[in-house]
């Protein structure tokens, strides 16, 4: 099973939860790692499809719309996890971890999936 993937958005890249999430072995990079900020959501998502990573934002409305969009084209992205602004960085990092115990790369592609559904470790 190969293991999830993740790119952040810019919107979610605290350096704490990156560095949280490396520690514990997770393959994170973020946009601005990448030199990807102001970009479109579009082009956000389809450069985490071209490195076959997982996007992790906080924008809920415009990366619902884009899944959705994408799913009526019948484009392929590598998956998108939605989460809320709401929680620790802890939270979110046992979330994320619960979720990569659940799922893996291939069960997440063309998928859109509420962190919220994950409670944490």
């Amino acid at each position: 099973m190969s293991k999830i993937r993740l790119l952040i958005d810019e919107d979610a890249m605290d350096h704490r939860f990156v560095t949280s999430l490396r520690a514990r072995g997770v393959d994170v990079t973020t946009v601005g790692e990448l030199i990807r900020t102001g970009l479109s959501d579009e082009e956000q998502l389809a450069i985490s499809t071209e490195q076959q990573r997982v996007f992790y934002t906080f924008n809920v409305g415009d990366f619902y719309q884009l899944h959705s969009l994408y799913m009526t084209e019948n484009r392929n992205h590598s998956g998108i996890v939605i989460s809320t602004q709401d929680y620790s960085i802890g939270e979110q990092m046992g979330r994320v971890l619960k979720l990569m115990t659940t799922k893996s790369a291939k069960d997440m592609e063309n998928q859109l999936v509420f962190l919220s559904a994950y409670a944490g470790e």
